[in-house]
């Protein structure tokens, strides 16, 4: 129940979106989110149905494994059967600055584990008898006040955001409604607007431009509107990062998903084929049983998955991008910076959320990635929120919602690398292992205590 609860209150939008842009029946569409939601339910329950084996079979202390055991279920969101790691409750802590810092030790994860020692310290009180009940929740008191004093020094200090090599990044964003964004009446009107946003970042300095995800309404490197844009960037000598469905012929053909570096010269720096698909959005798993769910894909592209997180090599330095739902996997990102990334990019376009709370969802999930890896990250997006986060989560932009613009960023490029960054998800890791040993050892006894019986 109550991860259903959790669930219907956060990705309630996923019906909206079938209906209104895969032609599903409102009814069908509501049904489809309604499984959705009893999937994701399922890690809580899980959480709960683990953690009271693991108390009924070593007692109440065993309580404080919480923790672990919540990590585990909130990792199986992320790995079994794709993953949907939507909304981690360690992301709550993204705007608490002091406590986000813990990130850059432990990733999300380390502060989805903080919250739940912090909710098992206020259940240990309600039900432990012990006169030295208060001991194990003032420790853990103490490492919250610990973390918040290391976090708000750590922000204070601002090491990172004097470091590194300056570079101004333009940001555009078109405003394109879902529901003409291939119409091709509309198209010339759709790639003038780009253009003339780009002009105005170039007009204010910024070197680097970046497009939101399928801005163009066309295939890039097929017609003359690329050659285009690449005279744009010779002409104002600029690089450019443009999202744009890639098609390459073939037994059988494939589409992607894309990003492009467009370099100052006008020729092709680099391609990223995005490597997440958007369950739902551009493929549908176990596709002969969920046959229904077909026309939303059909209503976009059947897009194939990328192979590699590759980086793309600019003129300031060498950078990463991720395509829309790709930012809320961790390691993804981490793996652009383990492969020379010195700026995170995300490119998206969120029209399909429409004004529910899917965006600033997104966009706080996005600004984890920054403080995880120590990197300024830059997003723009279709219809918002486009904008750039610090090293340390700090927002220097966020957009508005549906309004068309263009904004210019002063960001650094940065080759340091946090403790996570060097060492990726070893909270998932301990918490597996401690989860699963301790469940051994409980499920050892058990029987133990049935032989004794039988004896």
């Amino acid at each position: 129940m109550t991860g259903g609860l959790y669930f219907a209150g956060t990705v309630y939008w996923t019906s909206g979106v079938m209906a209104r842009f895969g032609g599903i029946a409102f009814p069908l569409a509501v049904a489809i989110a309604g499984l959705l939601v009893a999937y994701l339910a399922l890690f809580p329950a899980l959480f709960a149905v683990v953690l009271r084996k693991l108390v009924v079979g070593g007692g109440l202390p065993w309580v404080w494994l919480s923790p672990a055991v919540w990590v585990a279920s909130e990792y199986g969101r992320l790995a079994i059967f794709g993953g949907f790691p939507w909304v981690l409750l360690g992301y709550s802590q993204v705007p608490v600055l002091p406590v986000a810092q813990m990130a850059s030790l432990t990733g999300v994860f380390g502060i989805s584990a903080l919250l739940t020692a912090s909710a098992t310290a206020v259940a240990w009180l309600a039900l432990s008898r012990s006169p030295r009940r208060w001991v194990a929740p003032a420790v853990v008191a103490a490492v919250v006040v610990a973390i918040a004093i290391w976090g708000s020094q750590r922000v204070g200090r601002g090491v990172l955001t004097s470091g590194g090599t300056p570079v101004r990044v333009g940001i555009v964003q078109g405003n394109v409604e879902q529901d003409v964004k291939w119409d091709p009446d509309r198209a010339h009107d759709i790639f003038s607007r780009h253009m003339r946003l780009t002009e105005r970042m170039a007009d204010e300095g910024a070197r680097l431009v970046l497009w939101p995800e399928s801005s163009t309404p066309f295939y890039f490197g097929h017609g003359a509107e690329s050659e285009v844009l690449r005279m744009l960037a010779r002409r104002r000598d600029i690089e450019l990062l443009i999202g744009s469905d890639l098609y390459e012929p073939g037994t059988p053909p494939r589409t992607y998903n894309a990003a492009f570096l467009i370099k100052a010269d006008g020729t092709t720096g680099g391609i990223y084929r995005k490597v997440h698909l958007v369950p739902f959005g551009e493929y549908v798993p176990f596709g002969g049983l969920l046959f229904f769910a077909k026309p939303l894909v059909e209503a976009v592209s059947d897009f194939a998955p990328g192979t590699e997180v590759n980086t793309l090599a600019a003129r300031a330095g060498t950078l990463s991008t991720a395509i829309c739902y790709e930012v809320v996997y961790p390691a993804l990102i981490r793996e652009g910076v383990d492969n020379g990334s010195t700026l995170l990019t995300t490119i998206t376009n969120d029209a399909w959320f429409g004004r529910s709370s899917a965006p600033w969802q997104h966009f706080q999930m996005s600004a984890m990635r920054a403080v995880e890896q120590g990197r300024y990250l830059v997003r723009a997006a279709n219809t918002g929120i486009s904008g750039m986060v610090d090293p340390y989560g700090r927002v220097g932009l966020a957009s508005d919602l549906f309004v068309e613009g263009a904004w210019a960023v002063d960001v650094r490029l940065l080759s340091e690398r946090t403790f996570y960054g060097r060492t990726g998800d070893w909270v998932v890791w301990a918490s597996l292992m401690l989860t699963g040993l301790t469940l051994g050892l409980t499920s050892a006894k058990a029987r133990r205590r049935e032989v004794r019986k039988d004896t």
